[in-house]
């Protein structure tokens, strides 16, 4: 019995805080929502780009026809079709045309990713069809007998094809970051994608009529919320231009990182009445700030336990900003370097279990056997993900994060969470964000936000609630901080400033 170990109140707590509720979720298909608001309010605004529009029922047909297109060229249920494109309706067009046609989409930025992460996604993921617009098409490095297609021509009507696809066939596949080695394709299931959107509260509360902002890189998982979760409930999606702060404004949800969102501002978002973030450790002055204005989900979740596994609703006043619990249908354990539950209060590292858990990686066993088991405490075949999320339960049942196992590091001897000394920062005089990184074994720098915090009010902040190892050397106020093209802050290119800013002191 994996639990024996335990008291008997840390057994009953260990279930009842760890399993989200159990809620029925009857179609897993999502693209069968979205032609159902097809079918019944043709004329409703899907999505709206730069001055253009389109309806439920033109993207419905325009996505049937590339379907059918897709299935005369051989595409079929189980095969992974590329996706390179920009934020734009064709994107849309080409998302749910893939999905009718039975394959899974496989989404990049053409604008922005590199030519070799291209060549590495198509051969990893198998894509023999790839599709893009016509101005891209020269960026996409097709291999001999590979296929590309324009979604800006237009295709002869023809019906959309039924084929017989399941909720544990793939919907997409996902490549992660890279920052930490090579990009990882991971697959994920129709199953796992309806859990999260079609039942509360990762539904958001989205009604037809609602407008939900499309911020995000498509290749990040993040961006699937957006669009998946806005078309499969009737919404229009306002996909952004340049101007990420014009299409907030006419928003009445957000979906974001931390980063993002500290870009825009809530008093010029008055239709705003929910955000939800994720990606990234938020600020607890950013989701204090949101949260006074509209209903805020702190949300945490790596994309392989389907964009986020655990949320929680912020309330301003509470003494805490937590994550939560576990999402419908799915189960967080906390769990020792033995993968035994550890008793409540005591931090250990989050496993994720339940309808979020996705296929795995791509032609990775090793990797697939490193960081998904199977999952003791469900049983019956199921599989449990190792997060590298570390946490520890309230008494009152939420989850506290407490950095990534990859942010722990040694200076001078000594374990120190970097995410734990960014979190004191932030409650230092006027700073909104703070990020804390190791320049070498000895050494910390930290960098805050706006410019004209005090970096000795800062540093004494930390002085004052950590030991002495945990101090920066170094505070540098900044006005921004730098992202990476998914929306997080880019922690090589702070390093890189900070190096050209001691060079030039030199």
């Amino acid at each position: 019995m994996p639990l024996r170990h335990l008291t008997p109140q840390d057994r009953e707590l260990f279930r009842r805080y760890g399993r989200g509720p159990t809620v029925p979720v009857p179609d897993p298909l999502l693209h069968h929502a979205v032609a159902r608001h097809a079918a019944t309010t043709p004329h409703a605004v899907a999505a709206e780009h730069q001055g253009a529009h389109v309806t439920y029922g033109e993207l419905d047909r325009y996505a049937g026809a590339l379907a059918a297109r897709l299935v005369r060229e051989g595409v079929r249920p189980g095969d992974h079709v590329g996706l390179f494109v920009r934020r734009s309706i064709p994107m849309l067009v080409g998302l749910l045309g893939i999905l009718k046609a039975g394959a899974a989409y496989v989404p990049q930025d053409i604008g922005l990713a590199p030519p070799a992460q291209l060549t590495h996604v198509i051969r990893t993921a198998r894509t023999r069809v790839v599709l893009t617009v016509a101005e891209h098409a020269h960026r996409v490095p097709l291999p001999d007998g590979h296929l590309l297609l324009a979604l800006d021509e237009p295709q002869p009507y023809a019906p959309a094809p039924r084929p017989r696809v399941t909720g544990d066939d793939g919907a997409y596949v996902l490549f992660t970051s890279g920052t930490t080695g090579r990009p990882n394709g991971v697959k994920v299931t129709h199953r796992n994608v309806a859990n999260l959107l079609l039942t509360e509260p990762g539904g958001l509360g989205i009604r037809p009529g609602d407008r939900v902002a499309q911020l995000l890189n498509i290749a990040f998982d993040m961006a699937a919320w957006e669009i998946l979760g806005c078309l499969a409930h009737g919404g229009t999606l306002v996909i952004r231009g340049k101007d990420i702060a014009a299409a907030a404004r006419t928003a009445d949800v957000l979906i974001a990182t931390p980063t993002v969102l500290c870009g825009l501002d809530p008093a010029a978002c008055p239709r705003v009445r929910t955000v939800a973030v994720a990606g990234e450790p938020c600020p607890r002055p950013l989701a204090d700030r949101w949260a006074r204005q509209a209903a805020f989900h702190n949300c945490c979740g790596p994309t392989e336990t389907t964009i986020v596994n655990t949320m929680s609703r912020h309330d301003p006043a509470a003494p805490l900003l937590t994550i939560g619990g576990p999402t419908p249908n799915n189960t967080v354990y906390v769990l020792d370097a033995d993968r035994r539950p550890l008793p409540i209060g005591e931090p250990g590292e989050m496993w994720a279990g339940g309808d979020c858990v996705s296929a795995g990686y791509l032609g990775d066993d090793t990797l697939n056997a490193e960081r998904y088991a199977p999952d003791p405490f469900l049983g019956g075949g199921r599989r449990m993900f190792r997060t590298r999320d570390l946490g520890r339960w309230t008494p009152g049942g939420e989850l506290e994060h407490l950095g990534r196992t990859d942010d722990q590091v040694k200076v001078r001897g000594f374990r120190v969470e970097l995410d734990s000394v960014s979190s004191v920062l932030e409650t230092a005089a006027g700073c909104t964000r703070a990020v804390t990184l190791k320049r070498d074994a000895r050494t910390l720098v930290s960098f805050v936000c706006p410019a004209d915090v005090d970096p000795g009010t800062a540093r004494r902040a930390v002085a004052d609630a950590l030991p002495y190892y945990c101090v920066p050397e170094q505070i540098l106020p900044l006005a921004f901080l730098p992202e990476t093209d998914r929306g997080k802050v880019d922690k090589q290119a702070l390093l890189g400033m900070l190096e050209q800013r001691l060079a030039v002191a030199r």
